[in-house]
């Protein structure tokens, strides 16, 4: 359904560290350059970090979630520790499983440096 997502960013160079860093983790190699860009290419789609074009200041989407697939729970444990590591504050429940949802999924929530809010998720074999 989709081709790419992107979002704007304040600091080009360091939401490239914070997202080299955390989609590092799920496998991803670092951004590729593009004007005032950087794309991360995967399999499974595109995502993109831009300063916005339009010379407005960024801004995070109030509601707005991008969700990441995960391969295992540790898989979301490096990506939540190299997240904050790299500039990413934590929100929601702290990283774990969730007995409230159906099949029970680990879920892990980080903000990006600009306040944008991601999430991993590993739904596990039935």
């Amino acid at each position: 359904m989709f081709s790419h997502v992107m979002v704007g960013v304040s600091d080009l160079e360091a939401s490239k560290k914070f997202y080299d860093a955390v989609l590092g983790t799920l496998g991803v190699a670092p951004g590729v350059a593009n004007k005032n860009r950087y794309f991360y290419r995967s399999p499974g789609g595109t995502f993109g970090i831009t300063t916005p074009i339009n010379g407005e200041p960024a801004c995070h989407g109030n509601g707005s979630t991008i969700g990441f697939k995960l391969d295992s729970a540790e898989q979301g444990d490096a990506f939540h520790a190299a997240g904050l590591a790299n500039g990413g504050t934590t929100c929601e429940d702290p990283p774990g499983v969730r007995e409230t949802h159906p099949g029970k999924p680990y879920l892990a929530y980080l903000r990006d440096p600009d306040g944008n809010k991601l999430c991993v998720i590993h739904r596990p074999a039935a």
